[in-house]
């Protein structure tokens, strides 16, 4: 079964930079699709990004030239940089993961929450105005 363990959260100021890490266990990394959700209080969960091997990295629009997400597949960690954050980015955050292997061949899936059958604990961004 993967695992997906969140480190990273925390408070910043406005403009300022924040990185989390998702480190996966109980399954072949460079089989899996990772995502990064958001969810803030009264709001549905967003998604952010995606990286795997076969899509390469996907962003939301609202943070697209803000946020890189990278992966290193020896640590089995995927990564989110934020840059620039704003007052709106205070979220829970959450990795997300999939198979993206199906028999032979490897399967893109949409940046949607049910597209993910692993999640983590989430890690709380508040950006302070």
């Amino acid at each position: 079964e993967v695992q997906l363990v969140e480190s990273g959260g925390g408070l910043v100021q406005a403009g300022g930079s924040l990185r989390l890490s998702c480190t996966t266990s109980g399954f072949s990394f460079d089989d899996l699709g990772i995502a990064w959700f958001r969810q803030a209080p009264g709001r549905d969960r967003e998604g952010v990004s995606y990286i795997s091997k076969i899509d390469g990295s996907k962003y939301a629009d609202s943070v697209k030239g803000r946020f890189t997400t990278s992966s290193d597949s020896a640590k089995n960690t995927v990564y989110l940089l934020m840059n620039n954050l704003r007052p709106e980015d205070t979220a829970v955050y959450y990795c997300a993961a999939t198979s993206i292997r199906v028999g032979g061949a490897y399967y893109s899936p949409l940046l949607r929450s049910y597209e993910f059958d692993y999640w983590g604990q989430g890690t709380q961004v508040t950006v302070s105005s």
